[in-house]
């Protein structure tokens, strides 16, 4: 393989990398933005099946690493208060 080869391969490479972490940049914001609104919702107020949908997006974000849950709340600058 040429040096023309690599560095082309390279440059693949590269694009598809910036690609993904642009996209887990916005997955992260998806997140944060999520789990914040999950914390804000006061069930009482709400359908049951709104409160079902709320329940498994819940479920599912803390299926989360702590390390990407907290790197998804930094994205949007948001905190957990316990």
């Amino acid at each position: 393989m040429g040096r023309d080869m690599h560095s082309a391969e390279e440059n693949m490479l590269r694009a598809e990398l910036e690609l993904l972490m642009r996209e887990r940049e916005i997955l992260l914001k998806i997140t944060g933005v999520a789990a914040g609104l999950i914390a804000e919702l006061n069930t009482t107020d709400l359908p049951i099946r709104t409160v079902e949908a709320a329940d498994l997006l819940a479920t599912t974000i803390n299926q989360l690493p702590e390390e990407l849950l907290q790197d998804a709340l930094d994205a949007v600058h948001a905190t957990i208060v316990e």
